[in-house]
């Protein structure tokens, strides 16, 4: 008789790595001050956190989910669809459409949440996904269950429009089409090759639901992330994000035309069975929000650090993914000296991640940096100087 959870019993791999004392994940943080925090007893740089305009710690952000509690609670006790609407909620709604120039936004619990809302509940019996090969985890579940759900499902090779514009070619004219893509892509920084996807979406009369993640707060006017970047933020028909990195709080969002997200409000399970976000996640949002617009110069300050990174680890013979926005990933090669380089920086008083295959392709493991407008050259001289140090001594680098 089989037993199904004998595939747990058998995956050893994060033990082994473990025994080596070279595991670099789930490490409980203890206090979080942003670009310093601190792990097991010792105080260290961040070098691997999403927290992009170091707004986790700033006392605006934090009063406003304090005050928040003390006049709504700690939870909503229900959906969005039912008794879990705050004005609260639709407030911050009202102000995400007006920053980001759209009829409207919707929020969600998570951002993970927010793709499995959008994607199957628009793409049903018959229609078409067309994504980005390295698409992020949230997308290809969400495909997954639209597939399921008996939508078409198609891949194309990572940023490469001309192979979109093969798969779009090959799909019936009668069929209707949803490309999604990453805004900025997560492990690399890339930025989706917007202007010829929005080209291609016209041309195959298809719709554009770009991931924005990583790119709001990070790229475009304001901050405004992938469409203002490339001056086509009317073109692009959903954008969807999250409050996780750049808004300082948890939970997602999707901005677009008003008839759509009435759609999804009313039909997406993702929505109306979930629990809606916390008061005080949707208040730490706002004043972020707040801030950003208040203080776009943390826009600019944060690529400033970035660029100043990647121009440090090109100069010392690094092999970098060149990019424009706040990720700037390291080339170490094998997985085993990834994780001998992620335990030095560690012990010497850097954090940052490390991403090894099936993850990333095999030869191409990296230590993930990432950077925040609130990194002082302090602290990221002493992150170059480690790299060097380390990269020389583990034979990376001359």
């Amino acid at each position: 008789m089989a037993d199904i959870f004998q595939k747990c019993y058998e995956f050893t791999r994060a033990d082994d790595v473990k025994k080596s004392g070279l595991y670099p994940y789930f490490r409980p943080i203890e206090e979080n001050e942003g670009p310093v925090v601190q792990i097991e007893g010792k105080k260290m740089i961040m070098a691997g956190s999403n927290n992009y305009l170091g707004l986790t710690a700033h006392p605006r952000v934090k009063e406003a989910a304090i005050r928040a509690i003390e006049k709504y609670g700690t939870g909503c006790s229900g959906s969005r669809y039912l008794t879990g609407t705050l004005d609260l909620h639709v407030e911050l709604e009202k102000r995400m459409a007006k920053y980001f120039e759209t009829e409207a936004v919707l929020l969600f619990s998570t951002g993970y949440q927010t793709a499995q809302g959008i994607i199957p509940t628009i793409v049903q019996k018959g229609e078409y996904i067309v994504s980005d090969k390295d698409n992020h985890a949230c997308i290809v579940a969400a495909n997954l269950m639209a597939k399921g759900a008996f939508a078409e499902f198609k891949r194309y090779k990572h940023n490469n429009m001309d192979d979109l514009e093969a798969v779009l070619k090959r799909i019936p004219k009668d069929k209707g089409i949803l490309i999604v893509s990453d805004g900025v892509f997560s492990t690399t920084g890339e930025i989706v090759h917007l202007p010829r996807m929005v080209e291609l979406a016209q041309e195959f009369g298809a719709k554009l639901l770009i991931d924005d993640a990583h790119s709001v707060g990070v790229i475009g006017k304001g901050g405004r992330g992938t469409g203002s970047h490339f001056g086509l933020m009317d073109k692009v028909d959903l954008t969807m994000g999250t409050f996780s990195k750049t808004f300082a709080s948890l939970g997602g969002f999707v901005a677009g035309s008003e008839r759509v997200l009435n759609y999804i409000k009313h039909h997406a399970p993702a929505l109306i069975f979930s629990a809606s976000p916390t008061p005080a996640s949707v208040a730490a949002a706002m004043a972020a929000l707040e801030i950003l617009e208040e203080e776009p110069e943390r826009v600019n300050n944060l690529i400033k650090n970035a660029d100043y990174m990647r121009k440090g680890f090109k100069e010392m013979g690094y092999r970098i993914i060149e990019g424009q926005t706040g990720i700037v990933p390291v080339i170490i090669g094998e997985d085993t000296p990834t994780f001998i380089f992620w335990r030095k920086l560690f012990d010497a008083g850097v954090f940052t991640n490390a991403f090894i295959s099936p993850g990333v392709p095999l030869g191409m493991a990296m230590l993930r940096t990432s950077y925040m407008t609130t990194h002082e050259k302090e602290h990221l001289d002493r992150i170059l100087e480690l790299f060097g140090e380390i990269g020389r001594e583990l034979g990376i680098i001359k």
